[in-house]
């Protein structure tokens, strides 16, 4: 049970720090979308897979 609490309580703070980065980035059009993928992938790796994602999304645009 005190696994299950973990993983969600990383879930929601993940997707609060993204939604915080989309607040600080917007005035640079950097984006990052709120979705299922991109939560689980800060949630599983951190700060390190929000930095992938911002990389990756600059590259693409």
């Amino acid at each position: 049970m005190k696994k299950v609490f973990s993983a969600i309580k990383k879930i929601v703070l993940s997707a609060f720090i993204l939604y915080g980065f989309n607040l600080i980035a917007s005035p640079l059009n950097i984006i990052v979308p709120i979705n299922v993928i991109t939560v689980l992938v800060i949630a599983l790796l951190g700060m390190p897979g929000l930095f992938g994602l911002v990389f990756s999304l600059v590259l693409l645009f």
